[in-house]
């Protein structure tokens, strides 16, 4: 996943919009996602960018195999956006 790097025990992906409306709009979906697989990110918003970090709080903090599977679907949702 090249978008991501691991930074702080967790896994970090930086997305930019062009504009608030579409930054936001991405995050509701990225909820979703969450919600669906009862895993969920820290999300920071500041206008039109967006910055997530997976971790897994549980286990003190650390990268699993739950954190890879969320960037793995949010990552297919980015991409289905773009593409359709």
């Amino acid at each position: 996943m090249p978008e991501w790097c691991e930074e702080g025990g967790a896994l970090k992906r930086e997305l930019e919009f062009a504009d608030f409306a579409q930054a936001f709009a991405a995050v509701t979906r990225i909820a979703e996602i969450a919600e669906r697989l009862d895993h969920h990110p820290d999300i920071e918003i500041s206008y039109n960018r967006v910055v997530l970090r997976c971790t897994s709080h549980d286990v003190g903090r650390k990268v699993t195999a739950r954190d890879h599977r969320l960037a793995t679907e949010i990552d297919a949702m980015l991409l289905e956006s773009v593409d359709g």
